[in-house]
């Protein structure tokens, strides 16, 4: 018995002491867990809430609409309609997602690169992820595609925005397009730290009016938050903001006048500008061809893309803005101008022309093969009488020629709010030097001193010459209308006393209207709507004499390329200028359409659609369509 109380009582304490032993191993995990969840659950409760909420809910962005574009009487030029497109989610569809493609590839037109596409995008997102298979639908096969919409499941109809341009060509240059976002875009100055841009679906501006104001028209995102599982799967929608949409632009161009231009010039390759003289506000701005800009919302195929980019015309080209051209005989206006304001010459100064002038042992031409006799100032501009202007340009030199082209404003961009501005080039001994390393040869002065040479001038340019002449001031181009709160300051008084100007633009007015004047065959006969301007042909290569001995003498013998080019500026009417045009028709000398008569029919359609302007003539011919009313958003 005692060796059994003994026994017994050993045990006892054994177990009581595991039992303790437990007791203060449990309590201490259960002190540990209290510990735990009094920090998740009370410390840092807040935190852990949003990270749950953030798993459970998404934040999703909208793409806002983009701003509409105007042209100045409230006609739209670019703006936004329904965009009729197809989804699908794979994981709905029991055949497959391939094989529903094939279903709705009977029912309405599916591209074989669209169904590339859509395969891709499906290989690259969660089954759950609906994807976009087509665009763009037209109304009969969207309608077509809901008849049939309870025998094909998974496949989604939905209506969105997209941009619409209702005159297609003819404002391509100014408008440029939307496209979807490349690489290069995320890397501009204004492109950083936009969430906008690595949006599925997201456009942004391309070219023209579409990508310099593109942070303007292109509004502020929306979102949509939508509650998910944990497979990112959308449950519900929670909340929606549809953002800001866009803001509209009103700009100086006048559609009606857009489009008279885009059809004289149609069928040639050319660019035209027309100026309010006063404001500089671009009343019209053509290059031709051009391209539809709706199809780049659509997509172009590699076919469509290569034809705009390998045709020799350059329909992607803003020849307006971009294109440089030797200004020809235009430029003996600014060898006037310098000349008599820097003292070169005077008005009554002459020299004989005999066809040719002889230059250390080299023969610089005449256009008229037999000269034109005794020639001054009035008649050097009104014949274009290149032997006057050798003179005059030998005498200024390559330093007085550069510095009159500056007081004018040459040489530089004129800053319209457009991308892809070029500055054209007036060349000056330096600049000859740092390009070649060599001196100025003055021979290389005559040569400018008629336009040709280095000397290099953009339609715009040409255009803001005619103005600034015109009205005597440093009229800046725009195209963007006058933005709320802002204020344009006048237009400077240019660097040319009014003896100077007057002098120059009698000449120019006899260029028009007088019989033995260059352009008189293209006059206006409207009373009251005379123009005055100055006719040019820019050499893009001299005929060899080896050429000429195998009988090639004319432009019209030449290929396309190597022909000259016609331009033209002028401005209207004289009396009391308003217009000012330049066109300048690529290797046109030639062709069945010339600068100065496209320049003319071109002022007397603004004058005669202009109210300010005596009608003392003839009615408006070949109008174009009246202006339509402004559309609403949809």
């Amino acid at each position: 018995m005692p060796s059994f109380d003994v026994k017994d009582r050993s045990r006892h304490a054994t177990f009581t002491r595991r039992t303790a032993l437990l007791s203060v191993g449990m309590a201490s995990v259960f002190g540990l867990l209290a510990v735990r969840l009094h920090k998740l659950q009370i410390v840092d409760g807040d935190f852990y809430l949003t990270r749950a909420e953030k798993n459970r809910i998404s934040v999703r962005l909208l793409v806002p609409p983009r701003g509409w574009i105007f042209d100045r009487f409230g006609v739209t030029l670019a703006g936004n309609r329904r965009n009729y497109r197809v989804l699908i989610v794979p994981e709905q569809t029991p055949a497959g997602f391939e094989a529903m493609l094939d279903t709705l590839g009977g029912v309405f037109s599916l591209p074989e690169r669209m169904r590339a596409r859509a395969l891709r995008e499906a290989a690259a997102n969660p089954p759950f992820a609906p994807i976009v298979v087509a665009e763009n639908l037209s109304w009969d096969d969207f309608a077509r595609l809901n008849l049939g919409l309870p025998y094909l499941q998974g496949v989604h109809p939905d209506v969105g925005e997209t941009r619409d341009y209702p005159f297609g060509e003819e404002l391509s240059h100014v408008l440029g397009y939307v496209a979807q976002v490349a690489p290069e875009d995320k890397t501009g100055a204004d492109r950083p730290d936009d969430p906008l841009l690595d949006l599925p679906g997201f456009r942004i501006g391309k070219r023209g009016v579409e990508q310099a104001l593109d942070g303007h028209i292109r509004g502020h995102a929306g979102t949509s938050q939508v509650e998910v599982n944990a497979y990112g799967r959308v449950i519900r929608e929670l909340a929606r903001d549809d953002g800001r949409p866009g803001n509209d632009v009103y700009l100086t161009v006048d559609r009606e006048l857009q489009h008279f231009v885009h059809e004289r010039l149609n069928g040639v390759s050319a660019a035209a500008v027309v100026m309010d003289v006063h404001s500089g506000d671009v009343l019209a701005l053509v290059s031709t061809p051009g391209f539809d800009p709706n199809a780049f919302n659509t997509g172009l195929t590699t076919g469509q893309w290569n034809a705009l980019t390998e045709d020799m015309y350059k329909p992607l080209l803003n020849k307006a803005v971009s294109g440089v051209y030797p200004p020809g005989s235009t430029f003996k206006a600014v060898t006037a101008l310098a000349a008599l304001e820097l003292g070169a010459i005077t008005p009554d100064f002459s020299v004989v022309c005999r066809g040719k002038v002889t230059l250390g042992g080299h023969d610089f031409h005449c256009w008229r093969r037999g000269g034109h006799g005794r020639v001054d100032l009035y008649r050097g501009l009104k014949q274009s009488c290149d032997s006057f202007f050798y003179e005059v340009a030998r005498r200024l030199g390559i330093d007085g020629l550069h510095e009159g082209a500056l007081r004018l404003g040459l040489g530089q961009p004129m800053g319209i709010e457009l991308p892809g501005e070029r500055s054209g080039l007036v060349p000056d001994r330096n600049w000859k030097y740092a390009n070649f390393g060599e001196p100025w040869q003055l021979g290389e002065t005559l040569i400018v001193g008629i336009g040709q040479g280095y000397l290099l001038m953009t339609p715009l340019q040409l255009c803001t010459l005619a103005a600034r002449i015109a009205s005597g001031r440093n009229v800046q181009p725009r195209i963007i209308h006058t933005r709320e709160g802002e204020r344009r300051p006048e237009p400077q008084a240019l660097e040319f006393s009014q003896e100077t100007l007057s002098t120059v633009r009698h000449a120019l007015n006899g260029v028009v209207n007088e019989p033995d004047g260059t352009a008189f065959g293209s006059r206006i006969r409207e009373a009251g709507m005379e123009m005055a301007g100055k006719t040019g042909t820019a050499q893009v290569r001299r005929i060899t004499m080896a050429e000429r001995a195998t009988g090639v003498r004319a432009n019209s013998e030449l290929p396309w390329k190597l022909r000259d080019h016609s331009l033209f500026f002028a401005y209207a009417p004289v009396a009391a200028p308003r217009y000012a045009c330049a066109v300048v028709v690529e290797h046109g000398a030639n062709s069945l359409v010339t600068a100065a008569p496209a320049t003319r029919d071109i002022l007397l359609f603004a004058q005669q659609r202009d109210p300010l302007i005596q009608r003392t003539a003839y009615p408006v011919a070949a109008a174009a369509p009246a202006s339509a009313p402004v559309r609403q958003r949809l």
